[in-house]
């Protein structure tokens, strides 16, 4: 299995959706939330699910709910690395990793 590495801003960006869930939701949806990603990472640990490579290089992006897409690459070393869980609704333009 894959060993999952995040980035400063995966997980900066991860830990703020959760936080806007539950300021604007609930609890209830910020677990739906937690739940998705943790189910889409241990897929991709396992090697089960691949998902679409990027202009960017080696850069795979999941789109995790309508709101947010998971932008990670596989490194050399084979570790999943976690590069951004990204608001689709900002300019794309401003993505960088």
């Amino acid at each position: 299995m894959r060993k999952e590495i995040w980035t400063e801003t995966a997980s900066f960006e991860y830990d703020q959706n959760i936080d806007y869930v539950l300021k604007r939701w609930s609890e209830k949806e910020a677990l739906r939330f937690i739940d998705k990603v943790e189910s889409i990472l241990y897929d991709i640990k396992k090697g089960t699910s691949e998902y679409p490579l990027t202009e960017k290089g080696n850069v795979r992006k999941c789109v995790v709910t309508k709101q947010i897409t998971l932008f990670y690459e596989i490194d050399a070393d084979n570790n999943l690395v976690l590069l951004s869980f990204w608001n689709n609704y900002q300019d794309t333009e401003r993505l960088e990793f």
